[in-house]
């Protein structure tokens, strides 16, 4: 079911699915992708006795769309608030803890939400996008080739990217997108939002806002976490997911996924729902003890 959700900062297109009073799942999309990139895992959390929420993030949604040429208006800070305000909005208002899914750059907004107020979250998600740190690491030694993996971060900062990707009926983006293995079907949904240009401007707007993402600076995180990643993924080596435990003081796992790329919900949506509802059942957004913080070392892979 599409709702519209008011926070603060505006009204959010959301995917939306289970009991009002279920605990709630918020899950974030990346880059170039929207609200469908959940299209399988949402009506999975609602039979399952989940809130399940899946927003288009600031900018994707026309309600929550800033001018992207005032970049300050889609800092990382900025994305970490619409995090906790749509939470909010959807009855996990503080001190009530939810549990958090990020793709690619909602990865990103959701290991900054992670570091920044653990209490909050019963449990993180992540697939794809390895911890900040990580990342930078992978990036100043660039191992495997990460620099190369990264080099669309800078292709976006140019001001005529935008036009470029939607040029002669968006070919490049359908390109990008059906050559790493999304479906026809799945590109024409994301399209359905990103096809606009002002939705794609306030997209791009989230790279030239923060910049080098190699340069973000975060902290280890105690909650909780599962990550996926694509052994096939080109965006991300084997040495950033794998040093993404270095970062995680709470329990935690990394399952990396053969045959599969980037695009994980859309490679293999069975697996993320089948592997995503076995982390929600293991932590339930009851009160955490401070142990369990701390409990990493014994509860890793």
């Amino acid at each position: 079911m599409i709702e519209t959700i008011a926070t603060p900062e505006g009204r959010f297109t959301a995917e939306v699915a289970g009991p009002p009073d279920g605990p709630l799942v918020l899950l974030l999309h990346g880059f170039p992708q929207t609200r469908h990139t959940w299209r399988h895992q949402v009506p999975a959390l609602g039979a399952a006795g989940y809130r399940a929420v899946a927003p288009d993030q600031r900018g994707y949604s026309a309600g929550a769309r800033p001018d992207p040429a005032d970049l300050s208006a889609y800092a990382v800070e900025r994305l970490v608030g619409d995090a906790l305000a749509l939470a909010a909005a959807c009855g996990a208002a503080p001190p009530a803890r939810f549990h958090l899914v990020g793709h690619d750059w909602g990865g990103q907004v959701a290991w900054l939400t992670a570091a920044r107020q653990p209490e909050r979250l019963a449990s993180l998600t992540i697939l794809s996008r390895p911890h900040p740190a990580a990342f930078r690491k992978a990036v100043q030694a660039d191992a495997d080739g990460q620099q190369h993996r990264s080099r669309h971060h800078r292709a976006f900062l140019d001001p005529a990217t935008g036009a470029l990707l939607l040029a002669d009926g968006a070919q490049r983006l359908r390109r990008t997108l059906g050559g790493a293995g999304v479906p026809a079907a799945a590109v024409e949904e994301y399209l359905s939002v990103l096809g606009e240009p002002a939705a794609l401007e306030a997209a791009l707007a989230w790279y030239r806002a923060a910049g080098a993402l190699g340069r973000a600076d975060v902290g280890p995180v105690a909650v909780p976490t599962l990550y996926l990643w694509g052994e096939e993924d080109s965006t991300v080596g084997r040495g950033a997911a794998a040093g993404t435990a270095e970062f995680v003081t709470a329990p935690y796992r990394l399952e990396t996924v053969p045959g599969v790329g980037h695009f994980i919900t859309d490679q293999a949506p069975e697996m993320v729902t089948a592997r995503l509802l076995a982390h929600l059942r293991a932590h339930p957004p009851g009160p955490r003890r401070v142990a369990d913080a701390r409990a990493g070392d014994e509860a890793r892979r």
